[in-house]
């Protein structure tokens, strides 16, 4: 059952992948041209320097969010990097540049920053402006967004709930006269770039990506005893000799193996498991200590 689901979303996301970019089986080197086409060779430049920044285990996210800033830089033009928005929004050229933190997305690296930007913006394109935003952590579908003052009942109104996600809240007339709202969950929709960043990063996967880097980070050695105690765990705990691959010498090894064994897709404790091979990876000797400890202890 866990493989089906694993493989069902992965199916999906290459066909979404095809319909957005014309492949099923994305990897760097083509959505590299394919960016470099639509954004140019000084941003997709730059791009690839901030990826390289980031650790091994979160590269394909960066990836996945150039794969949003192409999708909808095809949708929007390429005026959208260059248009300033006035007050604390500055040009999406001079935030991929100087890396600037801008709310709401502080919590994001540049590159999903921006394609979190390029997602919102291109669903208001599509659908409008939202009238309210609402958390689908709770699936309550009544009287979730405050109604604007012109609000009748039968009317539509798009709700935002993510970068680049929308769905309708239907207005009605409750029994006490007074107008509540429904929200659609069948409505629900993501913008173009928002299907592109969440397919390209499942239909790609966790790699490795090279980005022609010289040495190659994905040859780095990694710890011996830590990667046999990992590998060692995985295969008693359900992965296959295939899927974890033989014995782990370097970080592209780790990530290959983390790639075949869809660790998302297991039991609870594999979350342990997945924290130790990232800190094996991304070279954090105190996490990985205690994650080996931590599964050394489990039952």
């Amino acid at each position: 059952m866990r493989d089906a689901r694993a493989e069902d979303a992965r199916t999906e996301a290459r066909r979404l992948i095809h319909d957005l970019l014309g492949e099923e089986r994305p990897d760097a080197a083509l959505l590299l041209s394919e960016a470099e086409a639509a954004l140019g060779a000084d941003r997709v430049a730059r791009s690839v320097e901030l990826a390289r920044g980031a650790p091994l285990t979160r590269r394909s996210t960066e990836l996945a969010a150039l794969a949003g800033l192409l999708v909808g830089t095809r949708e929007l033009g390429g005026e959208w990097w260059r248009r300033e928005r006035g007050g604390k929004l500055p040009a999406p050229d001079e935030v991929l540049q100087t890396a600037t933190a801008i709310d709401p997305w502080t919590d994001l690296t540049v590159l999903e920053m921006l394609a979190a930007w390029i997602a919102d913006d291109a669903a208001d394109e599509t659908w409008g402006r939202p009238a309210a935003v609402t958390d689908l952590n709770s699936w309550q579908a009544e009287d979730r967004v405050e109604l604007p003052k012109d609000a009748h009942p039968g009317q539509r109104i798009v709700v935002s709930f993510d970068a680049g996600g929308r769905l309708d809240a239907v207005v009605l007339r409750r029994s006490d006269d007074e107008l509540g709202s429904n929200l659609d969950f069948d409505s629900l929709r993501y913008s173009r770039p928002a299907e592109a960043q969440w397919s390209w990063g499942v239909a790609a996967g966790l790699g490795p990506h090279r980005l022609d880097e010289h040495p190659d980070p994905y040859e780095r050695p990694v710890d011996a005893m830590a990667a046999a105690t990992l590998h060692a765990w995985a295969l008693s705990n359900g992965a296959s000799a295939e899927q974890a691959g033989e014995v782990w010498r370097v970080k592209g090894d780790v990530v290959a193996a983390i790639e075949r064994i869809d660790w998302m897709w297991r039991s609870g404790e594999w979350f342990a498991w997945w924290r130790g091979v990232s800190a094996l990876i991304d070279g954090e000797p105190d996490q990985l200590a205690a994650r080996l400890e931590e599964i050394a202890s489990a039952p």
